[in-house]
């Protein structure tokens, strides 16, 4: 791994990796691509594994990408600017993200947050001098059963307080292991979690607690007073009817609607764009 630092003043980014991380990343891409009938579609996972490897979305990340699936790095670009899970700048060990969405946010989530921020010294999406934590603010960590709610690296800890979440900060901080509420019975770095969002298992899947008691309340709670959904009418079914034969991609219904290649990618006009780019990309 070449985990990448911030530049300082006349410093620039790194625009390419060594021979041997090149054909690791080379080898790992070819892996992700072969999920996808395109391989453009291979796109997101490939941001999350150049990003497991310089610690963000870094510019010889983007060049990589651009090469390796034939795109510009404007288009790339334009992929890693939209979605909030990849880094434009390096990130620390640990996200730690605070959920205030409404009803974490009045269980005491704007509280939890603007006690961190203070203890920590950060903002949203700022990292501390250590570089051990980037402090996010999280629109909804789909756990509202469970709120208020922090996850780090997107491990899940429930029903947290200002007290706790200071003292699970310090924790990862000093480097003590720290146990979330459910999921994984451990936390990983972000560089190691990006590499699992690529499509890389580690193993932690099946860890740990998966549903909790407030999720599992509602069923348990049917099931004791023997309540049932009704039954559709005769004749309906749950779902649509399967089509007589699977789509071919590219065709009316199929995943994926846009032939492979259509006049607009081959035209010179298209060309002219790629190569106007090589110079950004990897050789």
């Amino acid at each position: 791994m070449s985990i990448e630092t911030g530049r300082g003043p006349g410093q620039r980014h790194s625009t390419s990796y060594d021979a041997e991380t090149h054909a690791r990343l080379t080898a790992d891409s070819d892996v992700i691509v072969a999920r996808y009938p395109q391989a453009r579609s291979a796109l997101l996972p490939m941001l999350h594994l150049v990003q497991s490897e310089d610690g963000y979305v870094s510019p010889r990340g983007i060049a990589f990408c651009a090469a390796h699936l034939g795109l510009s790095t404007a288009e790339v670009s334009a992929v890693a600017t939209f979605y909030t899970q990849y880094k434009r700048h390096p990130n620390g060990t640990y996200t730690v993200g605070v959920c205030t969405n409404t009803l974490c946010a009045i269980m005491g989530g704007d509280a939890i947050w603007e006690d961190l921020s203070d203890h920590l010294g950060v903002g949203h999406d700022e990292t501390t001098d250590d570089g051990a934590i980037t402090l996010e603010r999280i629109e909804c960590n789909a756990a509202c059963d469970y709120a208020p709610v922090v996850m780090v690296n997107w491990e899940f800890f429930d029903n947290q307080t200002p007290d706790s979440a200071r003292q699970l900060a310090d924790d990862l901080a000093a480097g003590r292991p720290v146990v979330p509420t459910r999921g994984a019975s451990s936390v990983c770095t972000f560089t190691e979690m990006s590499r699992v969002l690529a499509g890389f298992g580690d193993g932690r899947a099946d860890e740990g607690v998966g549903a909790g008691v407030p999720t599992l309340r509602g069923v348990e709670l049917a099931r004791a007073e023997g309540w049932t959904a009704p039954e559709f009418p005769q004749g309906t079914t749950s779902a649509a009817p399967a089509a007589a034969t699977e789509p071919r991609v590219g065709d009316e219904q199929s995943s994926a609607e846009r032939p492979a290649t259509t006049p607009a990618d081959v035209s010179p006009a298209a060309e002219q764009q790629k190569q106007s780019t090589d110079d950004a990309k990897e050789s």
